[in-house]
């Protein structure tokens, strides 16, 4: 069975995600790196986590084929993987040591951000409330 994912929808979602959550993920990850053993990285991952549930409700509320859940879990799993694999690209090229524990689990992280979104998205769907 063939899922119909709408790109527009994951496009716009994304966009949310990226301009919201990946300077929250980047600053936490600067904090966790250079800060001084505070709680900075964790107030920062969890506002990015938050970008993750705008973005991927916003591209479950506009989607079209009455899948919401698909469209969130996407929209941020791929918002996510597309970010990450840039920023490990640019510490690796850097010489600087890739954290493959934490991209994997804040992945899982992401992913239930991702459904957290979907759920919204298409609570306002079931509500008759759509975007114009």
């Amino acid at each position: 069975m063939a899922v119909n994912i709408d790109w527009r929808a994951v496009r716009a979602g994304g966009s949310i995600a990226f301009l919201v959550a990946v300077p929250f993920s980047i600053a936490a990850r600067w904090f966790a790196d250079n800060g001084d053993g505070g709680s900075a990285p964790l107030w920062f991952s969890l506002l990015a986590l938050i970008g993750f549930v705008l973005g991927s409700g916003a591209a479950a509320w506009v989607q079209v084929r009455d899948l919401p859940l698909i469209h969130g879990i996407v929209t941020a799993v791929l918002t996510y993987a597309v970010t990450q694999a840039v920023l490990v690209v640019v510490r690796l090229v850097m010489g600087r040591d890739v954290h493959w524990f934490a991209v994997f689990f804040n992945l899982t992280a992401v992913a239930v951000a991702g459904l957290v979104g979907g759920l919204l998205g298409g609570a306002l769907h079931r509500r008759g409330v759509y975007p114009k």
